[in-house]
């Protein structure tokens, strides 16, 4: 009997029928077979490393499966995570600039108002000036016309509104004389005593529209002659009553017809005057007569 019959008649009975059943059993004996039993338990504890790997990895794929089916976020958390990290400060800052909000909208509000005010008053103002305007070149156009009859015996002088060129200009006031025996209606072709005489009707034509208390003439008379003069003299005392003239002149049918006179002059001692002089009225007439 050989070797190996030998040690597979030692063998168990179960062992060999295990053999005998599996297509690639052989038999071993000694270290080789220690070697074959302990190969089959690692290949066994591999085998259950393997089942237990795969029943953690169906695991993992079941929570990911579970987590991916998760509900999508709403469009509002959505639009909130895609802001970014919360500033811990944004409600004390919109709080802030609400209330500078409301504190501009309110001087805007003023603001809107004090404009509507002002446009108010400036078409007040102006609707006022316009009227005023109209009703004091009405009543000087009339005294003018007066006037000017006695300054220009014969004559006649009137006031008209010259219309402007452009719109942005305003409208002017034309002065038409027409001393008595001529057709001339321009200043510019009037002689120098007629001008003064325009002049003097026009003065005295603001004069009347607005009485004052008193009025202050220096030398109007100059340009003018003796008839002129006279005819200034006269235009005076109509007027007399309603206010005082001071008149500065160097004319002495002027001086005539004045109720107190004052003048400077200069005495032996080199040494300025002033003197004055106190004419009743019915001695200034008869002097001026």
């Amino acid at each position: 009997m050989t070797a190996s019959k030998r040690r597979c008649a030692h063998e168990p009975t179960q062992a060999r029928r295990e053999r005998a059943h599996s297509p690639t059993s052989f038999a071993v004996s000694g270290p080789t077979r220690s070697r074959s039993v302990a190969w089959r338990r690692r290949q066994a504890s591999g085998s259950a490393r393997s089942t237990w790997s795969a029943r953690a990895s169906k695991r993992r794929q079941t929570r990911r499966g579970a987590v991916s089916r998760r509900p999508e976020p709403s469009p509002r958390r959505a639009r909130h995570e895609s802001l970014g990290q919360v500033n811990p400060l944004a409600k004390q800052e919109y709080d802030h600039e609400k209330e500078r909000l409301v504190e501009l909208s309110t001087q805007r509000a003023d603001l809107e108002a004090s404009l509507k005010e002002l446009e108010t008053l400036r078409d007040d103002l102006a609707r006022t000036v316009e009227e005023r305007f109209a009703e004091t070149f009405a009543a000087v156009q009339a005294n003018f016309t007066e006037v000017a009859a006695t300054l220009f015996p014969g004559g006649e002088g009137r006031l008209r509104l010259t219309e402007p060129e452009d719109d942005e200009e305003q409208p002017g006031i034309e002065v038409e004389l027409r001393p008595a025996g001529k057709k001339v209606t321009r200043l510019s072709l009037l002689s120098g005593g007629e001008k003064a005489l325009g002049a003097i009707s026009f003065l005295f034509a603001l004069f009347l529209a607005r009485p004052c208390p008193f009025y202050l003439l220096d030398e109007v008379e100059a340009a003018l002659d003796d008839t002129n003069i006279g005819r200034f003299v006269e235009l005076l005392r109509r007027y007399s009553d309603r206010a005082q003239f001071i008149v500065i002149t160097h004319q002495k049918r002027t001086m005539e017809a004045a109720d107190i006179l004052y003048g400077v002059t200069m005495g032996a001692d080199g040494v300025s005057q002033i003197v004055s002089r106190r004419l009743p009225r019915e001695q200034a007439a008869a002097i001026a007569s």
